[in-house]
């Protein structure tokens, strides 16, 4: 698989690409732990969005009986309470959209707590999407590759370039 680490420099293109193509205001923000809290602080700051939350969710290891992992109904671990979102406008923010899973089930939270919900990532990656012609709302760039942000470059002497 095609890797691509994304500087600093192209992180903040990334956000001014996504902000331009904000319809409306958002009265909250949710950012999907760990990916979306970088891009998410990011946003938050560029549009003045104070009303943050997180989530996060886990997909557990494959049950015995399951026929595949891609099944198992996702765990949220961390999610704010319906209140805090019920008759907003939420951006859901993530770092990608590999297999759509987490950001969608996110959305679908939000949305069953009575908010409304808009899905917003840095890249999609429509080769992985399981959700056919679903898409994110917003989204900075297409790509096939995995890519590497500046946050998960794994800190020591040249530990992120021997993999490359």
């Amino acid at each position: 698989m095609r890797r691509e680490l994304v500087s600093w420099d192209e992180m903040n293109k990334l956000i001014d690409h996504l902000i331009v193509q904000f319809e409306h205001e958002f009265e909250a923000m949710v950012m999907i732990t760990r990916g979306g809290i970088v891009p998410g602080g990011m946003l938050a700051e560029a549009m003045d969005i104070t009303h943050i939350l997180t989530a996060a969710v886990d997909f557990p290891a494959k049950m015995e009986n399951e026929s595949s992992n891609l099944l198992i109904w996702p765990k949220f671990i961390q999610f704010p309470e319906d209140e805090l979102l019920r008759g907003r406008r939420v951006l859901v923010v993530d770092d990608v959209w590999g297999s759509g899973r987490t950001i969608t089930a996110v959305k679908n939270r939000v949305s069953a707590a009575g908010g409304m919900p808009n899905t917003c990532v840095l890249h999609f990656n429509p080769h992985r999407n399981l959700f056919g012609t679903a898409r994110p709302d917003y989204f900075a760039a297409s790509t096939d590759a995995y890519t590497v942000y500046p946050w998960e470059i794994d800190r020591g002497t040249d530990r992120v370039l021997r993999d490359y």
